[in-house]
């Protein structure tokens, strides 16, 4: 992992204490090619099954109807 500094070299700090006011994050290494082993070597039949439940399912047509009948009365 290579080391980078925060600083977009515009704050306001001198060049002889720049490098000791910002901290040094982790970045990952990059490539071209995305690592694809652990997605092709992935087993879904280990998941389980699941139902689909509709937190706020649409209303139906004849709701819709009713609504339309008592809006307009």
């Amino acid at each position: 992992m290579g080391l980078s500094t925060l600083c977009s070299g515009s704050c306001a700090q001198s060049s002889s204490t720049h490098g000791n006011m910002h901290a040094v994050l982790p970045i990952a290494n990059m490539s071209d090619k995305p690592n694809l082993e652990e997605v092709t070597s992935f087993d879904k039949t280990k998941l389980k099954k699941t139902e689909t439940q509709e937190k706020n399912p649409l209303p139906s047509k004849e709701t819709i109807e009713q609504e339309k009948q008592a809006g307009s009365s």
